[in-house]
């Protein structure tokens, strides 16, 4: 097994204004983009949305990754955020082919870097980790401190979806643990649809809630994130994430204090 890294391709980057940081709705020079879909396969998954978004509404995570398997014309990314490995598991037996691929933010729990080691020696799949343009401290240097806090929204662009974009390049479509029972965001998803780039985003525990989630992680005997024993049932970043108390929303602990409720992955 392998474990590869891909960073944007570094540039001198976004540099500092007159006052000392440049304006967060500038990213820093380089990739930041998915690279276009072959027509052909761009309109293939649009007609495969199209033919399957109803049937697959409501299937098992089983139909849907084997669905996956067979009609995707191209290559499948499943996308981990390492809060469980039930993505991992689903697709080393249904969907073996497929690459895993974690957006490495910078700003992880120490336990969320270590289930993803756990994950690159337990599974076969290549696992790609997608790196932003900026470290830490660099991103600091420029656009001043705790952005996470001043601009949560440019800060998850920056650290999260452009990253993803990059990454998605090389694949027709994307795995994601998206989960009806998350929160009213994401009470009507579909578990096939098109993302803004034409490729097809696959979500085959959209039916799932937490608990049968948890269910699953036992029985299977899954590697498991600490935190989710904590009060975690919602993992992001380090900086922007807190416990929730018992019967709380799952992702009300996710850039608490504030409004925002996606990273915009998603949304």
């Amino acid at each position: 097994m392998t474990f590869t890294q891909f960073n944007a391709l570094k540039s001198p980057g976004a540099q500092p204004g007159a006052a000392g940081t440049t304006d967060p709705e500038i990213s820093p020079a380089g990739p930041s983009s998915t690279t276009p879909l072959d027509p052909d396969v761009a309109t293939r998954n649009a007609e495969l949305v199209a033919e399957w978004a109803d049937k697959l509404y409501d299937a098992d995570a089983a139909t849907i990754l084997a669905w996956a398997a067979e009609h995707v014309p191209g290559k499948v990314a499943v996308t981990l955020s390492m809060e469980n490995t039930v993505l991992a598991e689903l697709a080393a037996a249904h969907l073996p082919q497929a690459d895993f691929l974690f957006l490495d933010t910078g700003y992880h729990f120490a336990e969320t870097l270590e289930v993803a080691q756990q994950v690159d020696k337990r599974y076969p799949q290549e696992l790609v980790t997608a790196l932003p343009i900026l470290p830490r401290r660099e991103q600091d240097s420029i656009y001043g401190l705790n952005l996470y806090r001043s601009n949560p929204t440019a800060c998850c662009r920056m650290r999260k979806m452009e990253p993803l974009a990059v990454n998605l390049s090389p694949y027709a479509g994307w795995v994601t643990g998206l989960r009806r029972a998350d929160g009213p965001t994401r009470a009507q998803a579909p578990a096939l649809s098109l993302d803004a780039t034409g490729r097809l985003k696959i979500s085959p525990i959209i039916t799932w809630s937490l608990a049968e989630t948890e269910e699953y992680i036992e029985k299977e005997e899954l590697i498991i994130h600490p935190l989710t024993k904590q009060g975690y049932p919602s993992i992001g970043c380090e900086t922007c994430t807190l416990p929730v108390a018992e019967g709380e929303d799952p992702r009300a602990g996710r850039w608490a204090g504030s409004t925002k409720t996606e990273c915009g992955l998603h949304s």
